[in-house]
């Protein structure tokens, strides 16, 4: 069965926008060739730090929400450990109340556009 994990991970902001997606890309292509199937991602850009990390102040913060085997997340993080690039990353499994808010927050964030539309 596959759980429901949500991944916050900030990169170096040293690097150029062509290679920060390619970065992004790398870590959502490692979770389908896995088998895991990728819900919902979210660039948050480039963004100050509450404190420095390794003397940067800033990072690029992106999000992927995403279903895997339980097994996967140890070979996602050892991914992360392993890429320099990458600063910090959190990753957690869903709740059934984690999913449902996810899911009405992205509706809601749909629902904007759709009346500027009208």
């Amino acid at each position: 069965m596959l759980n429901h994990y949500e991944t916050v991970f900030i990169i170096t902001p040293v690097l150029s926008e062509a290679q920060m997606k390619e970065a992004v890309q790398k870590f959502r292509d490692l979770i389908v060739s896995e088998g895991g199937e990728v819900v919902c991602e979210e660039d948050w850009g480039l963004k100050k730090m509450a404190y420095p990390i390794q003397k940067k102040s800033t990072g690029f913060y992106n999000l992927i929400e995403f279903k895997a085997a339980s097994d996967f997340v140890a070979k996602l993080e050892t991914e992360f450990r392993r890429d320099e690039r990458v600063i910090r990353f959190l990753t957690f499994r869903m709740d059934k109340h984690a999913v449902d808010y996810s899911i009405r927050r992205r509706n809601q964030k749909q629902t904007p556009a759709t009346q500027k539309e009208e």
